[in-house]
Formats: C-alpha cells, structure tokens, sequence
C-alpha cells in the first residue's frame, strides 16, 4: 500500500471520529486494522490534523501492544501466555509453528509475511490453548490445527475464511445463581428503577450493601451518592470491561450472553447519578464481541430503552463502546479513564477520584461488569432481599472464573461464604496443592487452607480461581507472574518500573541454579519497597505471588539454589591427564595420586 493510500484512509478515519483528540486510541486502532501497520507519516499526519505534539500520538502508539511502531507483518499471531494455558501447551505448540514457519519467537519473517510471539492472558482459559491472529481469538489449538494454520498462512489465506469453529468461544456455565438465572425481560429492571425514582433506587443500592466485583470491593452505594453529589454540569457511567487480570473470564461471559443485562445496569446506575452517557470500554482481546455488543445496543434504541426521554420519563440515556489495545493496567480506574481519553493509560494521582474528577473533569462513576449487572436485580427485587444472600459483609453471589487442574473449567455462581474446597470438588479437582485466588495479584492458597471461605472478609476476589494440582511446580508459577508483571507495568514509576524487572530477573536467576539465599532475601525487600513506594496498585501487588509462594511452597525455590553440593566432583584422571600435558612427564602427577 503506498504513502498516498494510507493518508487517505488515515483521512477517512479522522473524519469518522470527528477529528477529536480524545478518540485518538480509536483512531489508531481503526487505522491498524485498514493498513497493518502504523508507519511515521501517518502519525504526523495524525498528530497534525488532531494538532497534538507528535510525541504525545507516538507515545500513545508505543504504549499500547497491539499497536506499536513496527510492523508485524500481515499475519500477527499471538499465543496467550498464561500459566493455565502453558499447563495445557501453548510454550510447545507456539516453538512447533515457528519451526514450521521457520521465524524465531517476537521476530517478523523475512518476507514480512507473518510474526509470532506472546501476549498476556486473553480471558480463555477455560478453552485454550488459545491464541490471537490479527485481533481474532482462537481456542483449543492443537497440533493439527498448528500445521493447518501454517498452511493457510503460507497461503495467504485471508483469516476470514479460516474454519469457522476455530473461533469458536464456549461460555462453560457450569453452576448458575441468581445472577445468570435472573430471568428477567429487557427493560424490566430499568422501568422498576423509574419507577422508584432516582434517590429511592439508590437507597435500595446502598441497602443491598453491594460491593464492586472488580477486586476492590467498594460500597458501589457509597461511590454512585459520592458522583450524584459531585458538582458538574456533566456526569458519566463507565463500564470497566477490561477484565485483563490472568485466570479471569467471567465478564466475558456476561457480555456474551447477559449484555442487556449489563447496559441496563449502565442505564440504571446513570438513573441514579444524573448521567446522560456511557462508556463501555472493552479489552482489546474481545475484540470479537464488539459486533455482538453494538447489535446489543442497535436493539436497545429501537426499543427505547437508550436515548432520548427513555420511557416518557425525561431521563437520557446513551452508550457507546471504546475498545482497549492490550494494556493490563487500563483495568484501573484512572488509567482506564485515561485511555478513554485517549491517553496513555497512565493511573493518576489520587485524590482527586474519579467520582468527582474523572472523565474528561467530570464526575464518573466506574463500575465492573458484573457490578452493573447486579444493579438489575436489586432494582427488581429490592435491597433487602439481596442483603439476605451471601454473608454480613458479603451480599449477593459471585461469579468464578474455574481453569486448570480440574475436569470442569467454566464459570460458578456461588452465594458469598462458599469455601474453597466445596468449589474444588463442584469443579472436579483432586489432589489439589494450590489455588490461586483473585489471580495474580491476589492470594495463593495451599492445601491447609481449602476451608477458607470467597467473601470480602475472608479471601476477596476479581473472580479468579486457578487450580494446580501436587504435580504442577508452585515457583514456575510464581515465575510466570513475575514476567506477567514486568511486562505490563505502565513504566510511570521507578519502583515498580524497575522493581518488577529486578523480581523477573531474580526468578529467572534461581531458575538457572545461578541464585542464593542472598537472593530470596532481595526478593523480600523488594516487596516491602515496591509496596510502600509504588504508585498504583499493580506495583503494590506486584510480589504476592513470589512471596505467598516461598512462604508456603519453600522447598519449590531452595531446590534451585546454587550451593557447593551441585559442583562437580574433582576429577583425578582429568588432573593427571592436564600435569602431564603441561610437563610432559609421566610421573608429573603422582604427588596428586598420592594425595588423593
């Protein structure tokens, strides 16, 4: 394609967003899609028609890793490199398709015809192996379909016309609660929320003592009061589905098949706040749903469920979707605003938060999936009755995203208080040595401790539960999230910018046999600095996988270091050999015979 081709898509592309700066990840990413690559010319071209200073659109570009400055060829292949998916034999299977394509992992072919690498979790894995080719999400790889994959892309094959159930992705819904068995009609739950009236609805939300299911586990009563009190002309609801936290995918399987749900959670929680738009903003891994979603919303306008005076009520209502481009951080709430922005998704210095100063200035309530999700079914059935399930600090159900070693992957509904070992044996495990609760900024827990219970005052949880059986080793899965980390830290600030790096490289050091006791001790310093220095909460909890896992699994990291035992024992026959080669004598070596 030549120079004069893409400034007139990039043109194109512009005028559809309006030439408005704060779109400016959108544009990039449509850009991507239309031309493969994002070359100089078309960046200063972008950074002249938004009148931006080029290195703030080229800062953006580098940022995000499925955009970047280099090309990557017409094929882009990336296999999720998660520790579940490792366990089922992505690491094998992505060195099979580089030895057939002849490539090294991270590089582009010489013809520029196809690259292949990694990329963090892609919220599949309860199906994987699973990989992404040019956006697209494959599961189940197996080695026959590795060679036939190769085949096509020898081909040229256009990824359209690949076999359709190659991207084939399963809700696995194996226990459904009261959430995704709600049963409730489009529309009910926001006409019973009017019916009430702004405050009445939001009393209900504080009285149903709902907490965000994002991780944090903030009143979400106390945060929508705290935006509807905020001064601003203008306020926002956004929908935090960028469910990037490894071993997660229950929001993914709301937005498949509970998406009315979700919107009209999004349209009752701007009900409540004084808001007349939302935003959705979608990881870039599911890029697949956004056809499906805006299908989803088409069918709510035509309804009159979004729009303009919703019900003959006077409230306005609309949404509309942003996608991410692989930013793990962008899951925090400032960053996310920053990104939806069009920014770097750099989290912000707080105070001042969100709900006061968020999108754009203005106040913004931020909320996960299934948070708004199960807004719906208090404005139905009443604060009180959602009170009454799960425990006293814990109302409601919580969905868990189940993977590894266990016959039934998939996702559980269960009332909060369920312990953990009833959820390992719903789930079909046996001879369980960990679970790694909340992924990896969460909470590792052994085999003594299966009697804990999911609640926020026990072991809270994004909704991770991930499975390693008495045959997985606990320091490569320590080791694993430590790369996971070093990789997606924004680089905003030195503790955790380096910090991580510093924790990835020691792991990798005691994986070599290279390291010390001195080393584990480094490990626990960095920890207590990264947590009291760092600047977000990803630099924070950072080390908890590395130092849950050496304060329960030891064993697993004093195997691998370096001592006098592992030397090799001297060799007489050698020593002798060497005396006589340098003396030339025979009996140049008897003192050491005699010695020995």
């Amino acid at each position: 394609m030549s120079a004069p081709q893409h400034a007139e898509i990039t043109d194109a592309v512009l005028g559809r967003n309006s030439r408005d700066s704060t779109r400016l990840l959108q544009i990039l990413r449509q850009i991507l899609e239309a031309i493969g690559h994002l070359p100089k010319t078309v960046l200063v071209q972008i950074a002249r028609e938004l009148k931006l200073p080029y290195g703030r659109v080229a800062g953006v570009a580098g940022f995000y890793h499925f955009l970047g400055l280099e090309a990557h060829g017409h094929y882009r292949v990336l296999w999720s490199d998660n520790i579940i998916e490792q366990m089922q034999g992505s690491v094998e299977l992505c060195e099979e398709m580089c030895r057939r394509l002849w490539i090294e992992p991270g590089r582009v072919s010489e013809d520029g015809l196809v690259s292949v690498g990694y990329t963090s979790c892609i919220g599949m894995g309860d199906q994987g192996p699973a990989l992404l080719v040019n956006g697209r999400t494959v599961t189940a790889m197996t080695r026959e379909r590795v060679a036939t994959m190769v085949d096509l892309i020898r081909a040229k094959a256009p990824v359209a016309s690949w076999p359709r159930e190659w991207f084939a992705v399963t809700d696995n819904i194996r226990r459904r609660g009261i959430l995704l068995d709600h049963g409730l009609d489009a529309g009910a739950a926001l006409k019973a929320a009017m019916a009430r009236g702004p405050a009445a609805m939001l009393a209900e939300i504080v009285a149903a003592k709902l907490r965000g299911r994002g991780g944090a586990g903030f009143s979400t009563g106390q945060k929508w009061q705290a935006c509807r009190d905020a001064a601003g002309e203008a306020h926002y609801v956004v929908c935090n589905a960028d469910e990037g936290e490894p071993g997660t995918f229950k929001d993914r399987v709301l937005l498949t098949g509970y998406a009315d749900l979700v919107f009209e959670g999004m349209s009752i929680a701007g009900y409540c706040v004084g808001a007349a738009r939302g935003l959705l903003y979608l990881r870039g891994e599911y890029q697949y749903l956004h056809e499906h979603l805006e299908a989803t919303l088409a069918a709510r306008r035509s309804a009159g469920l979004l729009g303009k005076n919703i019900g003959g009520s006077g409230f306005d209502f609309d949404i509309e979707i942003h996608l991410g481009a692989g930013a793990y951080v962008c899951g925090e709430e400032s960053a996310l605003i920053e990104s939806l922005e069009g920014k770097r998704g750099t989290p912000r210095i707080r105070p001042p938060f969100p709900v006061t100063h968020g999108y754009l200035g203005h106040p913004t309530t931020v909320n996960n999936v299934e948070t708004l999700a199960c807004a719906c079914l208090i404005a139905i059935r009443g604060g009180a009755w959602y009170a009454a399930i799960g425990t006293e600090k814990s109302a409601g159900t919580k969905l868990m995203s189940i993977s590894g070693d266990c016959a039934r992957p998939g996702i559980y509904e269960y009332p909060f208080g369920v312990t953990v070992a009833q959820v390992l044996a719903d789930c079909g495990a046996s001879d369980t040595q960990a679970v790694q609760v909340s992924g990896p900024s969460g909470i590792c827990v052994a085999a003594d401790e299966f009697g804990r219970r999911l609640a926020f005052e026990d072991l809270p949880s994004a909704g991770a539960f991930m499975v390693f059986d008495d045959g997985r080793d606990m320091f490569e899965v320590a080791r694993n999230f430590a790369h996971f980390f070093a990789e997606e830290s924004c680089g905003f600030c030195t503790p955790c910018r380096v910090g991580t790096s510093l924790v990835k490289n020691l792991m990798d050091k005691l994986n070599a046999r290279h390291g010390s006791p001195h080393d584990i001790n480094e490990l626990f310093k960095l920890q207590r600095l990264m947590q009291s220095a760092a600047h977000c909460g990803l630099g924070h909890t950072a080390c908890n996988p590395v130092v849950d896992t050496l304060n329960k699994f030891r064993p697993a990291y004093e195997r691998r270091l370096h001592s006098m035992e592992y030397e090799p024992a001297f060799d007489l026959d050698y020593a002798l050999s060497q005396a006589r080669q340098m003396t030339g004598r025979d009996d140049a070596g008897a003192h050491l015979e005699n010695a020995s």
